[in-house]
This record gives C-alpha cells, structure tokens and sequence, in this order.
C-alpha cells in the first residue's frame, strides 16, 4: 500500500516553480526522478527536494498541475504542508509575473515587501 500522498496546488508552470524555489534557498533535483518514501517505495515525479531523513518532496505533473507528492509521515520541513505549499506558491505567482510581464515589455518600477508578507509590485511599459 503507497504512503504517497498528493496535494493539489495552482502550479503549472515548472520553469516558474526551479526559480521560485531557488529564490526560496530550497535545494532541488529536476526530473523525472524518484521521490523515495516509506520502506523504499518511489514516486515518478518531475522535480524532487530532499530531505534529511532520507524521504523526499516532489512535484510530479497530474495532467492540469504540478501536485506535491509526498509520504506526509516522514515531513521534515518547517511548518506545515499547507504553510510550504502557500510560501512556494506566493512565490511562483510572483516569478510568473514578472516573467510574463517581462515578455510583453513591461519593466517594474516599483516593488514593496509588505509587513503581511504580500509584495506589491508597479509595472510600466513605454509605448514609442
């Protein structure tokens, strides 16, 4: 019986999802590759993240996103699944907007880190 569970996410950009993470510091392998889990079962995944312990997180793509995959028993991050999933996803939001933004020349002029942990970002584009 597999151990795996899988959590759906808005993700579906995996090149938005590397640079988020590495923005974050998280360490990743990209795929495909094994996700390692309970009593040496694998999962097929398209981006894996160590941990420690020896078990591992992955993003493996489920037809419509990028769904983290991983044996919840074995967790070894700080916080929760919920709190990982928000900060990574906060932070793949914003990489995909400043990479579409960027594509259809725009420029940031502004960029605040709000105290809530939003960020708010102006985008301007000169027409000439």
């Amino acid at each position: 019986m597999s151990h795996f569970s899988q959590v759906k996410t808005q993700i579906r950009n995996l090149e938005s999802l590397k640079t988020a993470l590495t923005d974050l510091g998280i360490e990743w392998k990209s795929g495909p590759c094994d996700v390692r889990g309970y009593q040496g079962q694998t999962h097929n995944a398209d981006l894996a993240i160590a941990q420690d312990n020896g078990y591992d997180i992955g993003f493996a793509w489920n037809g419509s996103e990028y769904a983290l995959v991983t044996d919840l028993q074995y967790w070894q991050q700080t916080g929760t699944v919920d709190r990982f999933i928000k900060k990574v996803t906060q932070r793949y939001a914003y990489r995909t907007v400043m990479s579409t933004s960027s594509e259809k020349g725009f420029q940031v002029a502004e960029e605040q880190q709000n105290a809530d942990g939003s960020i708010r970002l102006v985008l301007q584009r000169w027409n000439g």
